[in-house]
């Protein structure tokens, strides 16, 4: 008797699976990131009052690019690296339970 054929998770399909997930995650982070970095300009042109009110000494423009950026760009990279991590444990788990097509070579 031979033992159970463990799942290929380094399969064509498996890898393809992943690979479209974390391009969407990707692109999420990607647009996230962008919109952040070409607002600014936007809100300044659009609104100068209101981006140059003083909030704590600093305009609101210096505050936003001199202290709250980084830490945005931080936790875009975060959550990032997090859901990129849970997607290949979930796609690992669908194939060990065998709910996810196999390529068989």
């Amino acid at each position: 008797m031979q033992p159970p054929e463990k799942p290929d998770i380094h399969s064509e399909s498996f890898l393809h699976m992943l690979m479209q997930r974390q391009l969407r995650l990707s692109i999420a982070c990607a647009a996230t990131f962008l919109v952040a970095l070409f607002g600014l300009p936007l809100f300044n042109y659009f609104a100068p009052e209101l981006m140059a009110t003083r909030v704590f000494g600093f305009t609101l423009t210096w505050l936003i690019v001199g202290v709250l950026f980084f830490p945005l760009v931080w936790i875009i990279s975060w959550i990032f690296i997090r859901r990129s991590i849970a997607l290949e444990e979930a796609e690992v788990e669908e194939v060990t339970r065998g709910n996810a097509p196999t390529d068989r070579k």
